[in-house]
C-alpha cells in the first residue's frame, strides 16, 4: 500500500517509526482546513502562518512524547489545538476580530468548486461576500459557531467540545445566528440587491 493511501492513524505510526514523508502527507492532507480555521479567527495572514506553524510544532512534540490518543480523529484533535492557540492569542492581545477576506487570502479560494462560467463565478463571489459581511456582524459566540460549522466543517458535537459548551448551547447559537443573519439580510435587502 502506498503511503498516500494510509489512514491518519497509520501515517502517525509510520512517522513515529521514522518516516518523515508520512507526516508530510498528514500535514498536506489537513493543511487547508486547519489553516482556514486559524485564519477565520485571526483575519491576519502572517499571524495565521505563525499560529499554524505553532500548531504543528505542538502536534509533533505531542506525537514524539507518545501523548497522542488514537481514539479521536486526528483532524478534530488538530483543530482543537489550533482553536486553543487562537484563543490564547486573543487573550494575550485582548482583541476580537471579524471574519473577512483580505487582498492576499480568501476562504473561498481554499474551497473546491467545479468549473463554472464567468457569470456564475461572479454571482457566487458577490453572494459569498454578502454572506461574509453578515457573518462579520454576528455576536462573537454566534460567529464562532457559524465558522466552525460551515467553514471548518465540524459537527455540533465537535463544536460543543471545542468551545466547552453543551450541544444545545452550540445548536442554539447557530439557530440565533441564522435568525440574526436573515433579519439583517431582510433589513438591508442585502441578499436581494
Amino acid at each position: 500500500m502506498k503511503v498516500q493511501q494510509l489512514t491518519d492513524k497509520e501515517l502517525i505510526l509510520e512517522y513515529l517509526k521514522g518516516n518523515d514523508k508520512a507526516f508530510e502527507i498528514l500535514l498536506n492532507r489537513h493543511r487547508d482546513k486547519i489553516y482556514t480555521s486559524i485564519y477565520l479567527f485571526t483575519k491576519d495572514h502572517d499571524l495565521s502562518e505563525d499560529i499554524f506553524q505553532d500548531v504543528f510544532i505542538k502536534i509533533i512534540d505531542t506525537l514524539r512524547k507518545g501523548k497522542y490518543n488514537h481514539e479521536g480523529k486526528f483532524l478534530q484533535w488538530a483543530m482543537r489545538i489550533s482553536y486553543n492557540m487562537c484563543v490564547d492569542n486573543f487573550r494575550r492581545n485582548k482583541r476580537r476580530t471579524k471574519v473577512s477576506a483580505t487582498e492576499t487570502f480568501d476562504i473561498f479560494d481554499v474551497l473546491e468548486s467545479p468549473d463554472e462560467n464567468m457569470e456564475t463565478t461572479i454571482i457566487k463571489s458577490q453572494l459569498h461576500s454578502k454572506v461574509r459581511s453578515l457573518v462579520d456582524q454576528l455576536p462573537a459566540e454566534q460567529r464562532e459557531v457559524v465558522i466552525l460549522r460551515h467553514y471548518a466543517d465540524m459537527s455540533f458535537k465537535e463544536i460543543s467540545k471545542l468551545t466547552r459548551v453543551s450541544i444545545n448551547t452550540a445548536l442554539g447559537r447557530m439557530r440565533y445566528a441564522l435568525i440574526n443573519m436573515r433579519k439583517m439580510a431582510n433589513e438591508t435587502e442585502l441578499l436581494t440587491s
